[in-house]
């Protein structure tokens, strides 16, 4: 099934910067909820997901949740992260990583991340890590893996956890292993534009049958055998029987959007690749990247000039996002107190100079071409 383009106000067909790409039978399976009156949160099409889409991952179990945010909360929350802990994260994320540790009352730790891939840097990992670190967040950065073994390593050697942020990489490979099965507990997201979604909607995949236990507790009010007598408390991040319905016509075809996303990559690279002045994404060699977003960089010292691209391409009917701006730059955190007169200078340039070009697995060659056509004719 084609999805539907929308037209910008000059009257040029708009090419967004990503769409979800729905195949038909989410329409099946969602009329099969109503029917069957099975919409809210019990139902058979929840448990298929998790079993199928853990398998996906290379785990044992999978337990679904309302997001990708509250996926990394219940996985902290599981692991017994509190005030007092600390928690290693990325300065160079989504705000939701770091925001999931305050949400435990732990404290978030920075780590600046490697220029090429801009994951987290594990050379400058091994300086942050106190007696107070309980965990660490390896962020999966747009669909590609972090460099994941000397992560391991310094997990075994001191003794915290490692919950994977796999929200923009379902399907991603680090040395023929999927991620999401690197480390004590990975999350994923299904929002609108991830690799596959089901409107709103995450998971939490583990192979540890205590963790998932205490996950599925804590998603879910904390309802034991006697149902009305809580041990502790829990919170509702139940996904519905219709959103995982969606999820389970997506996960049909994850293999079809990921090759779709690393074809138009690849597309990119080619046609790209004699603009001197921008710096199409890297793929290290340990990595199969899924190409959530399709990241580029400028690399002349131009001041404005990722403004002035963005606005170019708005022009053309073409849609851009900017990359993340650093957690150390962030008003909330520091009304909180948090990364004062710290310094992150490589989350600071690619936060300059980076964006992301139109990434949906529903784009057409035709689609991209005019989007590299629209890059090649901007003024630097």
């Amino acid at each position: 099934m084609k999805t539907a383009k929308n037209s910008s106000k000059s009257g040029k067909i708009k090419i967004p910067v990503c769409q979800p790409l729905l195949t038909g039978d989410e329409v099946r399976l969602v009329c099969e909820c109503l029917r069957t009156n099975w919409i809210s949160s019990k139902g058979a099409f929840i448990e298929k997901f998790e079993d199928d889409f853990a398998r996906y991952c290379g785990t044992r179990y999978g337990i679904s949740t309302t997001s990708g945010t509250t996926a990394l909360h219940l996985a902290l929350a599981a692991l017994g992260v509190s005030k007092g802990d600390e928690v290693i994260v990325p300065s160079f994320t989504m705000i939701a990583t770091a925001a999931a540790v305050c949400y435990t009352g732990a404290t978030p730790v920075l780590v600046d991340c490697d220029p090429l891939t801009a994951t987290m840097d594990p050379e400058q990992l091994k300086k942050k890590i106190t007696r107070r670190t309980k965990a660490i967040i390896p962020v999966h950065l747009y669909g590609h893996p972090c460099d994941m073994d000397p992560i391991i390593l310094l997990a075994r050697k001191h003794g915290f956890f490692i919950v994977e942020d796999a929200a923009q990489a379902h399907g991603a490979l680090y040395k023929n292993k999927k991620v999401g099965s690197l480390g004590d507990l990975a999350c994923f997201s299904f929002y609108a534009n991830k690799i596959i979604t089901t409107g709103e909607g995450g998971m939490v995949v583990t192979d540890n049958k205590n963790l998932q236990r205490k996950l599925r507790l804590l998603k879910d009010h904390y309802f034991d055998k006697n149902r009305f007598f809580h041990e502790n408390i829990g919170f509702n991040y139940r996904m519905t029987n219709v959103q995982a319905a969606i999820g389970l016509a997506q996960l049909k075809h994850i293999d079809r959007f990921v090759a779709l996303r690393r074809r138009h990559a690849a597309l990119y690279n080619k046609l790209l690749k004699r603009i001197d002045w921008l710096q199409p994404p890297i793929e290290k060699p340990y990595a199969k990247s899924v190409y959530w977003m399709y990241g580029v960089r400028i690399k002349k010292n131009a001041p404005g000039a990722k403004e002035r691209l963005m606005r170019h391409l708005r022009s053309k009917g073409i849609d851009s996002r900017a990359f993340f701006v650093g957690m150390h730059r962030q008003p909330a955190f520091r009304k909180m107190g948090l990364f004062r007169n710290q310094c992150y200078p490589v989350s600071d340039l690619l936060s300059q100079t980076g964006l992301y070009l139109p990434s949906g697995s529903g784009l057409s060659d035709n689609e991209i071409k005019k989007v590299v056509s629209a890059v090649q004719s901007f003024n630097i």
